[in-house]
């Protein structure tokens, strides 16, 4: 909820930059070259004495205060072994700073970039790191008695155009965090509605929301019983960005958006439900990435689309054995009522290959518990028919910094999702690669020779990672960016 907006670039002398600290870097050998030398007579040379007491060791992802005369502050982060600097680590370096930032209650600081981070995307990393690092989820808190927020920060070199776009982009994720911060109570399928609308006004997006009872005619009889359980008013959302030529082929982008898992009649065990408000997270790397879509404006066809609902119990919701149609007229036995999210994506699926002949369809979903137990939080699973897309997800992974994983859809899996009664039947085989088993069900409701990639983000959407960007325990906003990059945007 609270974050910087903005970040300003300078390419000119730090000294004439109005902030409150300023933020250098320095590498394992601690060797000072001239432009700390210059920050280190600012400070009285309190940093030569931090080096010379070993208070600062350089390693990747440590930042230390210094004060030197009259309350000089200097934050110093970490750059690693001299000549293997990378994005990463000056993302990690702006988080880093920013966190410290808040934590002593600085109110804007001077990011000088390192003399030899020339490239334009270290610089973007840099932003991206000083925006993410900022980010507080405080929006419920009303007893807290001296609240922080940073009010400004300035990159001190580097490539102004970078600062914007990183900029732009972290804030993309941060909106996503937003959203899928929120309670189920707050975060419902309105509200995603709500902001879907918000962006599109920014960007200029066709945004069509159907209800419950236009979807259901429709045919989306999969969405429409994962919805039966609950009185929430479900929603389908498109997003159309049509920023290119009319004959471009759209890239399309599809993210589960169930506001609240309670599992539905095969319920969830109590300890940990709450976490599962986090199941709309793939909604949320829509909502993001076409946040920056509306700001960046590419010339290019991007669409949107979110099926967003909750899954719930009662006596009207559906149930273990029951047999629902998606839009694209296949049959599902449900198996268990709590793998809904592959079903609410198998009608967004149906629509996106039906209406829009794209040149590609990615899906995000927290699908599946097995995903974690495979990759942990460190890693995101991905499965897809088309291997070139693959390759792209894969580069644009290494050059973010958020890590993927690829499971086969070998033709083994995909049988494993047959069903007796039915076309497809919502779960594989018992204790069996149950992530895999999503992905292979998934694939039946992609049209014939479209391009498509599947990304479990369960375990990566909100979590345990310990890095100086992200708030351990909440969102995360993970694949914001390599989506982004994907785009080629």
């Amino acid at each position: 909820m609270a974050h910087l907006l903005k970040i300003k670039h300078s390419s000119g002398d730090w000294r004439k930059v109005k902030t409150t600290a300023i933020a250098v870097g320095i590498y394992d050998d601690l060797k000072l070259s001239r432009q700390f030398q210059g920050v280190n007579r600012e400070l009285g040379r309190g940093l030569s004495n931090a080096l010379a007491a070993k208070f600062i060791k350089g390693k990747v992802g440590e930042v230390k205060t210094v004060v030197g005369k009259k309350g000089a502050i200097a934050f110093v982060f970490g750059l690693g072994k001299r000549g293997e600097l990378n994005a990463e680590t000056l993302r990690r370096a702006g988080g880093g700073v920013s966190k410290a930032c808040v934590a002593n209650k600085v109110e804007s600081v001077a990011f000088l970039m390192p003399i030899d981070g020339k490239d334009t995307y270290y610089t973007q990393a840099a932003a991206e790191g000083l925006v993410l690092g900022s980010y507080q989820f405080n929006e419920f808190k009303t007893m807290d008695e001296d609240p922080f927020e940073m009010m400004g920060a300035t990159v001190v070199s580097g490539n102004k155009q970078a600062v914007a776009k990183g900029t732009i982009i972290a804030n993309g994720v941060c909106l996503a965090r937003d959203v899928e911060n929120r309670p189920g109570n707050v975060a419902t399928p309105t509200h995603i509605a709500e902001n879907a609308k918000a962006i599109g006004k920014t960007g200029g997006m066709k945004v069509t929301v159907f209800d419950r009872e236009k979807f259901t005619k429709m045919g989306m009889g999969a969405l429409a019983g994962v919805a039966s359980g609950t009185d929430v008013p479900p929603k389908f959302i498109i997003m159309e960005y049509m920023g290119g030529p009319k004959k471009q082929k759209p890239k399309v982008l599809v993210g589960k958006g169930l506001t609240f898992d309670s599992g539905g009649i095969s319920i969830k065990p109590a300890a940990k439900m709450n976490e599962m408000k986090y199941d709309m997270c793939g909604s949320g790397v829509v909502l993001g990435v076409m946040q920056a879509v509306a700001e960046l404006k590419p010339k290019m066809n991007i669409v949107g689309i979110i099926p967003s609902t909750e899954n719930m119990s009662g006596d009207k919701a559906y149930r273990p054995g029951d047999v629902l149609t998606a839009y694209n007229g296949k049959t599902i036995e449900v198996l268990n009522t709590d793998a809904e999210g592959r079903l609410i994506l198998a009608d967004a699926l149906s629509y996106a290959s039906k209406h829009y002949d794209p040149e590609y369809i990615i899906d995000f979903a927290t699908l599946t518990g097995a995903v974690v137990v495979a990759l942990g939080h460190v890693a995101t699973g991905i499965m897809g028919t088309d291997e070139a897309l693959i390759e792209s997800i894969k580069s644009s992974s290494k050059t973010t910094a958020e890590k993927v994983w690829e499971f086969p859809l070998w033709d083994e899996y995909l049988k494993q999702v047959k069903s007796k009664i039915a076309d497809v039947k919502n779960v594989g085989a018992p204790m069996q690669a149950g992530s895999i088993a999503g992905g292979a069900f998934l694939e039946a409701f992609v049209g014939e020779d479209i391009p498509w990639c599947h990304f479990d983000i369960a375990g990566t959407a909100w979590g345990d990672k310990d890095l100086p960007y992200q708030n351990k325990g909440t969102a995360t906003g993970e694949v914001i960016r390599l989506v982004v990059n994907l785009l080629r945007i």
